[in-house]
């Protein structure tokens, strides 16, 4: 059995709001099948026409499971101003093309500003990586534990009403 979890950060206007778990049934993703046999689960955001079926996000996070087997290469266009970066799980994947960086699993590549990832499978075997993207916030990062703020000062006062179990969310 095999998963991911993936969690999102707000935007400090909603950090605060009711949590909100959106599982999804693996007969839930849609699969896009290309002739050359690259494989992408569609689970948020959109490849090659399909979209996935996680919605709703502040970041408009794209989320895709690619597999890309010996010898075939994957180019997918990532939304004007995302951050991305790819999680190689399986197999070991050259992204960037000719010359590009040697990926092996379990391994994470962070992409610099770019328009498109471009990858393939580094030897005789398929490579499958999560490509992940989404909107930068722009606003500071303060985490523990499950939880994400802007400051250490929000992420002490947030321990310190769970202590009291004052803890509310606001929605």
């Amino acid at each position: 059995m095999e998963g991911f979890q993936l969690w999102v950060n707000l935007p400090a206007r909603l950090k605060m709001s009711r949590p909100r778990y959106q599982e999804i049934p693996a007969a839930a993703i849609p699969v896009v099948r290309r002739p050359d046999g690259v494989t992408v689960r569609v689970v948020a955001g959109e490849a090659e026409g399909v979209r996935g079926p996680v919605t709703e996000i502040a970041a408009e996070p794209e989320y895709l499971d690619v597999t890309i087997p010996a010898g075939a290469e994957y180019v997918q266009a990532v939304p004007e101003g995302h951050a991305a970066l790819a999680y190689v799980f399986e197999g070991d994947g050259v992204f960037g093309g000719d010359g590009g960086q040697a990926v092996p699993s379990p391994r994470m590549i962070v992409f610099g500003e770019g328009d498109r990832v471009r990858a393939k499978a580094a030897g005789k075997r398929a490579v499958r990586f999560m490509l992940l993207s989404g909107k930068p916030l722009g606003e500071p990062i303060a985490r523990y534990g499950p939880f994400v703020m802007n400051t250490q000062a929000e992420i002490e006062q947030a321990l310190e009403d769970l202590r009291r179990g004052t803890f509310v969310w606001r929605g």
